[in-house]
């Protein structure tokens, strides 16, 4: 018996076949190349078909899908922003096209992350952990007492939209005031604001032209310790450090483990961000809780669909 997870990002699809005892037996990727709507959809469509129909493959008795945003699980519809046309696109409609009897389970990224490292990753044998998700966006994948927290209608864990400063400014609305400050996009428009305040500032970033500064570049800069980079990784520590305790205080996890693209380089300050959430936390809970790295890294969204697909089988 196996299973297929399938990630989809805003510019690439992956697609895992599983062995129930979660051995990977195939995996393909495919660029999105610009595709919007119905075009992203039988993309993902057509990769289904190669690895429903392969006969050298055990039978796909499942397929899990995590998508970049929101997945509703009563109309079965999904919102992903960073796909166009996507705002509520009915993909379980269009994947069961494909699918036929084989079940189609769909769920957020930051959900299929934590299931991910439930199953394969630093959060086994956990019942209470959070998978805090960095990269261009932010998410949290939040496991309460086994069980995946969802909210009432599919939204939970979208802690980007976290409110860490004052007084409310405009520029936030879009992204939320956590993401737009220590996202991975957040980064390098912190970076890009610092350098058009400093006329005197000479460092790694100045021969940049300021609309292509990335997260990596202020990494980079940052390993030189260039005065920018430093400022702009501090500030990120900060809002890292108040947003983890908030979930500690919260949810009291056992485990916060940090993954996606900024997580990544950024593991280096696990430790810092662990200090700052000290400062804020429920002071019983913050010294209970571990922080650690993604055990499962780049794939944590393809094995935790795969995982999403196990369960809806063993239900």
């Amino acid at each position: 018996m196996s299973v297929l997870g399938i990630d989809l990002g805003g510019t690439k699809a992956a697609i895992a076949m599983f062995s129930e005892t979660g051995e990977l037996i195939k995996k393909e990727t495919a660029a999105l190349d610009h595709r919007i709507g119905s075009a992203v959809a039988g993309l993902v469509c057509d990769m289904l078909k190669d690895f429903i129909g392969s006969e050298s493959v055990d039978p796909v008795r499942a397929v899990g899908v995590s998508v970049p945003g929101i997945s509703r699980s009563k109309s079965g519809t999904v919102w992903a922003p960073n796909i166009k046309g996507w705002e509520d696109y009915p993909l379980l409609k269009e994947l069961q096209s494909v699918c036929g009897t084989v079940p189609v389970s769909i769920d957020s990224d930051r959900a299929c992350y934590i299931l991910g490292e439930l199953w394969q990753g630093n959060a086994k044998g956990c019942k209470d952990a959070i998978y805090l998700s960095v990269g261009t966006g932010i998410g949290a994948g939040i496991l309460i007492n086994g069980s995946i927290l969802r909210g009432s209608q599919d939204i939970a864990g979208c802690i980007g939209w976290m409110a860490l400063d004052r007084p409310f400014k405009d520029k936030s609305i879009s992204c939320g005031c956590f993401e737009y400050y220590a996202s991975g996009e957040g980064i390098a428009k912190v970076a890009r604001e610092l350098l058009v305040s400093r006329s005197e500032y000479s460092g790694e970033l100045r021969d940049k032209y300021p609309e292509k500064i990335t997260a990596a570049d202020v990494f980079k800069a940052y390993e030189q310790k260039d005065v920018v980079a430093v400022e702009v990784m501090k500030q990120c520590v900060e809002f890292w450090g108040m947003a983890v305790a908030n979930l500690i205080s919260l949810f009291n996890p056992e485990k916060i483990i940090f993954g996606g693209g900024v997580f990544g380089p950024g593991v280096q300050f696990i430790s810092d961000i662990q200090q700052e959430a000290n400062k804020w936390a429920q002071p019983i809970s913050a010294k209970q809780v571990s922080m650690e790295e993604s055990g499962t890294g780049g794939n944590a969204g393809v094995i935790g669909a795969a995982y999403l697909a196990l369960q809806a089988i063993n239900i």
